[in-house]
């Protein structure tokens, strides 16, 4: 099998496959074409990736040789007519907001491997991109909200007197939430968690956080971890209890995400106007709307003095290891996907590729994709 690796668009300095992960590719039996320069904003160097064992190539002949293609996020809309019927595409696909591009692959008959979408089960924690991503974005919204604080994170006992240590609020015990508490409590703040999910408490204690309950929340043992969407009445104890420790903090880190749907709005404007001048607010949700009423995605705002940071790609800002995640994860998947002859085979019994596949043979398969665009 061909295996070829795209140059990211835009903003995104990850790439999909850095050179160490080509080496275990090439040990597959697996052929590596990479895209030129596709690793540079990683600090992988074609002349790196050359003496690991790939080929390299423009863009237009990576897209024409490869049997199954390769990037962080999906190809631009123009690349969709230079791809082959039965091409296997794999990507970050985020369905509800790339839902044109995926009807535009289906037409084309490709087949769109969703890495978003792989089942969170136990087989396939070693695929799981989105965990590996959101550990990225715990460590970096918290050193960037340690950076922005006009005090220090820990307590310090000086000849000038004491400093008390800051407190901080994490909205959301998911993967991010978790890393956030981890490296907060590292650096010696004080820390609070909201989560909907009782299941979590256990974890947030264990890391040295403040489980802030309130009762009453709906939980579904079939939402595969993630948090589903609650009761009015839920909503209304759990926002007056928020906001109120959300004022009482210095750093607010907010990763509250329902997948398919419109992040919940945990953080009321008239909230951040009450907190103190010189507080932090990062907003991981920032993409799907934002915790925070008063977000806007990829922009640094201040507000009566209070810093909103709204940004959905921490990773991006970490390319070297955040792409050898990555990497590490697709090469799991590859795993159960490429036989002892190095062919691709795309069995759509296995759970975890019929999960993860959104369209094949010109028809949409993965359920997820179906419930989150409302297809029959």
């Amino acid at each position: 099998m061909i295996l070829g690796i795209l140059k990211e668009m835009g903003n995104e300095n990850r790439v999909a496959i850095l050179p160490p992960e080509v080496i275990v590719l090439k040990n597959m039996g697996i052929d590596v074409l990479v895209e030129n320069n596709a690793g540079e904003r990683a600090f992988a160097s074609d002349s790196v990736y050359m003496n690991a064992g790939a080929r390299l190539a423009e863009r237009k002949d990576v897209i024409s040789e490869a049997e199954m293609l390769l990037s962080i996020n999906p190809p631009v809309d123009e690349d969709i007519t230079s791809f082959k019927e039965g091409q296997v595409l794999c990507s970050v696909l985020n369905p509800v907001v790339n839902s044109n591009w995926l009807e535009k692959a289906r037409l084309q008959g490709l087949s769109v491997l969703a890495l978003d979408l792989i089942p969170r089960t136990t087989r396939a924690q070693s695929m799981d991109i989105l965990s590996s991503m959101a550990t990225v974005s715990g460590y970096k919204a918290v050193l960037e909200a340690a950076s922005l604080l006009p005090r220090f994170f820990p307590m310090f006992m000086s000849a000038a007197g004491t400093i008390k240590p800051s407190h901080v609020l994490i909205l959301g015990a998911g993967v991010a939430g978790l890393q956030a508490i981890a490296i907060a409590r590292k650096l010696g703040a004080v820390v609070e968690v909201f989560d909907v999910r009782s299941a979590v408490k256990e974890e947030v204690k264990s890391l040295g956080g403040k489980f802030i309950e309130v009762e009453g929340a709906k939980e579904d043992a079939a939402s595969g971890g993630y948090a589903v969407e609650q009761t009015e009445e839920f909503r209304r104890k759990q926002l007056d209890l928020i906001q109120e420790r959300a004022i009482a903090s210095d750093v607010v880190i907010a990763t509250a995400q329902i997948p398919g749907r419109k992040a919940p709005v945990l953080l009321l404007k008239e909230t951040v106007y009450s907190m103190k001048p010189g507080s932090v607010i990062i907003d991981l949700a920032a993409s799907t709307g934002g915790n925070c009423e008063l977000t806007e995605n990829g922009r640094n705002l201040v507000i009566n003095g209070v810093h909103i940071i709204g940004k959905s790609d921490y990773p991006s800002d970490m390319p070297s290891d955040a792409s050898k995640m990555f990497g590490c994860n697709i090469i799991n998947l590859l795993k159960i996907m490429v036989d002892k002859d190095a062919k691709l085979s795309l069995n759509l019994k296995d759970d975890i590729i019929y999960g993860t596949t959104a369209v094949h043979g010109k028809e949409y398969v993965s359920q997820s994709v179906k419930q989150l665009l409302n297809l029959k």
